[in-house]
């Protein structure tokens, strides 16, 4: 990040312009200061003043001030690669979609806040200052753009001890030369070779969480800031969410989907799990390669092994194929950004036939069925090439809800070799799931030694009756982990105070300061006011809930979780038809967001309107046909009304969409019984009985089923 001069401005502000869905924008000079005019916040064409650069290479971004201190990152970017590599024009970050003024996309909106979506990462130092009673921000920096202090933490003792170092009074031998933090996990660290598999061992066992790798997950990790207080080196659990390998994130293998970047992805890898860090690699201070092409491979990798045409398989190919261009496949981000996936994983075609993710081998050989590609690995390296992560099955098997999801996913939260951040996003997976068969596996997760683990064993046991859990969450209250504490203090929060343990409440007070405290941090957000409202809700303290709820559709209109929070609000305190005004409210603004219509539905049912309810239920199930749930409660709906033949018709159609949906067969079962239909309510048992073979009530269900049908 840079101030915007003559020096530091890349894009074309000679009366340049680009057009985008109708709107033309123009990009010009005024008193050698640059500004662009566009459809501003009103959907209006105005002149904006580009106050700062964002970026360099392959694009460079523009900010724009506005009174109220937010800085907003202007959606149309400069194009900085070379002109035969396609760049130097002006593009946009959204080409294939009309982001309109009201969007949450559109550059003047919530979304594209530079204060919170982009300042911690590209400056040092900052403190984002944000004024929940007036909606201003006072955004504040050390160093405009990434300085020493964003890695090694703050320097005025380094600087102490530099200048003691020519002191006539004797040098400073302060080993760490006054850092804050010394990254020295390489020092004296050898990779002699194994002498089983002749592949290079750490000389010293690494430890659980690396300092470098956490200081670098700072910025290169998915991740929420909850704490202003990091410190370089500490797990980045203690002040950011981490985002897990969850759904529309990730491929079912892991492998990179949306903008994840490599913090995630390099903890699941084979590299980190057997010691290799960040600089083992690049050269942090000048962010080039420790060696040129293969050669950062072959620092470990012996060449005798790695660089022949047996391994390699692809002799005489131009360009030529390199080690990345196999482990370390390229996906493009923001148009024009092409990232390498850090799991570093051998290609698994074989996957791709059978889950659909995607591999190395097929994104060149796009004309080619990833069978023929699964057919060459076999044919070179034999049947057994599972590799590293194996996992996909099991997050593939959640993501549908296949029968045997909770086995697979429990498989691979129990083993001890799988990447800590797999086993944490199985348990937060089998949160939907907990039985007095897996509860075990969060007990174990909660003293992991990774902070991660810890938070997502906590994922696991949210919901269940704080009193029961109180035991085993309790201790978490004073983790050495901000992150778990108060992750842990979310999940007891319906406890009241009378009925905690007198030895706890300390722990749980001063855990609940912390977690109201994150979400103040964020109060610019919506989903930190809903979230700090559902805490609110919990501790039974209505109206301060109401508050944020309310706090948070101000902030964003659109922002559907918070209207249908209050709408809930108001059917606890018996106001349904203020709920409902929320929710219509809502859906002005979003009104392709099924979830408002299913709360709508679920509201105006309450009211005793079912003719209206059902409009919305159908209008829910239809925006949303992966959600189960909403067709089913549409067919309940259409049920009650007396269209039993139309409600299994909903649910054979949901049954298509989700064979292993429970709640769809037991409403067929029920349905088709009721119809007279007892041969199609015998099938439907026999198939949830296949998915819950130790239910003894639907077994007795279904030989009473079977007597009827001999009669």
């Amino acid at each position: 990040m840079q101030h915007a001069a003559a020096t530091t401005v890349l894009g074309n502000f000679d009366d340049a312009s680009f057009d985008y869905f109708g709107v033309h924008s123009r990009f010009f000079k005024k008193d050698n200061q640059f500004f662009v005019e566009t459809d501003g916040p009103d959907g209006k064409l105005a002149s904006f003043e580009v106050k700062y650069t964002f970026g360099i290479d392959p694009l460079q971004q523009y900010l724009i001030e506005f009174p109220d201190g937010r800085l907003q990152a202007l959606s149309i970017a400069w194009d900085s690669r070379p002109k035969e590599q396609g760049g130097q024009r002006w593009f946009h970050l959204y080409p294939n979609e009309e982001i309109k003024h009201d969007d949450v996309l559109h550059w003047t909106r919530i979304n594209q806040n530079w204060n919170f979506m982009c300042a911690e990462c590209h400056s040092t130092g900052v403190q984002k200052n944000y004024d929940a009673a007036s909606d201003r921000f006072r955004t504040t920096w050390t160093e405009i753009s990434v300085g020493c202090e964003a890695c090694h933490g703050k320097g005025s003792r380094h600087i102490s001890w530099a200048h003691n170092q020519r002191s006539w009074f004797g040098k400073d031998d302060d080993p760490r030369k006054g850092l804050a933090v010394f990254l020295n996990e390489r020092n004296g660290i050898t990779w002699p070779p194994d002498s089983r598999t002749g592949n290079p061992q750490r000389s010293i066992v690494p430890a659980v969480t690396r300092r470098e790798v956490e200081t670098c997950g700072l910025c290169h990790a998915r991740r929420g800031e909850f704490s202003e207080e990091w410190v370089p080196g500490q797990p980045l659990s203690d002040t950011h969410t981490v985002s897990l390998l969850a759904r529309g994130l990730y491929h079912a293998d892991g492998q990179m989907r949306d903008e994840v970047y490599n913090y995630g992805p390099f903890k699941q890898s084979k590299m980190f799990a057997a010691g290799v860090t960040c600089s083992d690699c690049h050269e942090p201070h000048s962010g080039k390669l420790r060696a040129s092409g293969d050669g950062v491979c072959l620092q470990c990798h012996a060449t005798d092994k790695y660089e022949v045409a047996s391994h390699r398989r692809h002799e005489g190919v131009t360009p030529a194929v390199t080690c990345a261009s196999c482990h370390m496949p390229v996906s493009t981000y923001m148009v024009v950004d092409k990232r390498h996936d850090h799991s570093l994983r051998i290609p698994r075609p074989d996957l791709s036939v059978k889950l659909g993710t995607p591999n190395a081998c097929n994104n060149c050989h796009a004309d080619k069925p990833a069978q023929w590609a699964a057919d060459a690995i076999e044919s070179w390296h034999g049947p057994v090439r599972k590799g590293f992560q194996n996992y996909a099955e099991a997050f593939q098997a959640s993501w549908t809800n296949a029968t045997d999801a909770v086995a697979r996913l429990a498989a691979v939260a129990a083993s001890p070799t799988t990447p800590a951040i797999a086993r944490a996003s199985a348990l937060g997976e089998l949160h939907s799931r907990v039985s007095p068969t897996n509860i075990e596996l969060a007990r174990k997760g909660l003293v992991d030694p990774d902070p991660m683990v810890r938070v997502a064993a906590l994922d696991m046991l949210d919901g269940l009756p704080g009193d029961r859990i109180w035991p085993i969450v309790s201790p978490l209250l004073a983790d050495p982990s901000r992150g778990v504490r108060i992750r842990a203090v979310s999940v007891l929060a319906a406890v009241p105070l009378a009925n905690q343990p007198a030895s706890d409440r300390t722990a749980f007070e001063r855990a609940a300061a912390e977690f109201i405290a994150a979400q103040r941090l964020n109060a610019d957000r919506p989903e930190a006011r809903s979230t700090l409202g559902n805490f609110y809700v919990q501790r039974r303290l209505t109206a301060d809930a109401e508050n944020e709820y309310k706090a948070a559709l101000r902030l964003s209109p659109q922002y559907a979780p918070a209207a249908i929070n209050l709408a809930d609000l108001y059917r606890q305190l018996g106001r349904d038809g203020e709920g409902e005004s929320v929710l219509r409210t809502a859906i002005t603004s979003s009104r392709q967001d099924a979830g408002l219509h299913h709360a709508l539905g679920l509201t105006l049912t309450r009211q005793k309107r079912p003719d209206d309810a059902l409009i919305e239920f159908r209008t829910a199930s239809e925006l949303e046909p992966d959600r189960s749930r909403y067709a089913y409660v549409y067919a309940v709906a259409l049920h009650a009304s007396g269209r039993t033949g139309e409600s299994i018709d909903v649910l054979k159609q949901n049954l298509v969409r989700h064979p292993h949906d429970r709640e769809t067969l037991s409403g067929l079962i029920s349905f088709s019984r009721e119809s007279g239909n007892i041969a199609a309510a015998l099938e439907y048992a026999e198939r949830l009985s296949r998915l819950l073979p130790n239910d003894r009530e639907l077994a007795r269900l279904t030989d009473d089923l079977r007597a009827r049908l001999k009669q």
